[in-house]
């Protein structure tokens, strides 16, 4: 039991359990991203990122100017 309660502390003192990882791809697409955009992300993250990361740092550029 000792053993098992340790292992739930560690894995929750972790940074990014339980963050939902998306593929950046996916992720441009569902959001409308342009395509510079998405390359830039993937230069951040790499093909996956958290979600929480790609929603505070995705720009969305307006059509109308």
């Amino acid at each position: 039991m000792v053993r098992s309660l340790k292992a739930a502390v560690d894995s929750a003192e972790r940074p990014g359990s339980g963050e939902q990882l998306w593929s950046v791809f996916e992720f441009a697409r569902r959001y409308r991203l342009a395509k510079r955009e998405e390359n830039r992300l993937l230069m951040l993250y790499g093909p996956t990122a958290s979600l929480r990361d790609l929603l505070a740092n995705a720009r969305r550029h307006s059509l109308i100017s």
